[in-house]
């Protein structure tokens, strides 16, 4: 689906030169003198680089058309995860490079969205929310109102986040996964 220079955005993923690429920043300009142009910073999801181009408003580029699907996760091992689609039980592995920091909130059976590009796995996106549990935590210190009042905790899965100073060892929280920040205890 071709779009125009002026509709990228950040997360968008474009076809260009052959290749797929995720936008990482965009900036409009429209300077005093000559047509506006938008600045993108583009990384490569297939070879792992970076590209800075420059397109006039005028211009159109070729976003990626992906497909989408809901599996459920099943297990790891050591270089991937594994997920099936409840349907047709249709099994997956996705390289844990894809996954990222994400893999460290996998909990079994928890339902994911899987973008394909050509019926390769390219992305997963997870639940906004997700419930954890507090491994350890360091005491609160009394009186410690000036600065932030969080303190460091890691989580059962090996994250560590800040939460607020009434969080104990053992406590269920529920954390953001877009942003791994602590929304509220359970």
């Amino acid at each position: 689906m071709k779009i125009n220079a002026g509709e990228i955005r950040v997360g968008m993923l474009l076809e260009y030169k052959n290749d797929l690429w995720q936008v990482l920043k965009t900036q409009h300009v429209k300077p005093g003198k000559g047509g506006a142009f938008a600045q993108v910073e583009m990384k490569s999801l297939n070879k792992n680089t970076k590209l800075n181009e420059r397109f006039r408003s005028s211009e159109t580029v070729e976003k990626a058309s992906l497909e989408e699907t809901i599996h459920n996760y099943l297990y790891e091992d050591e270089n991937s995860y594994f997920f099936i689609e409840p349907k047709s039980f249709e099994q997956i592995e996705i390289k844990k490079n894809i996954v990222g920091d994400k893999g460290k909130l996998l909990i079994e059976n928890l339902e994911v969205s899987i973008n394909f590009h050509d019926s390769k796995p390219i992305s997963i996106d997870l639940p906004n929310q997700v419930s954890c549990k507090i491994e350890t935590t360091d005491a609160a210190l009394k009186g410690q109102t000036v600065s932030s009042s969080y303190k460091p905790a890691i989580l059962n899965n090996g994250l560590s986040i800040q939460v607020p100073p009434f969080i104990e060892a053992g406590d269920e929280i529920i954390i953001d996964t877009r942003t791994l920040e602590y929304i509220k205890k359970i």
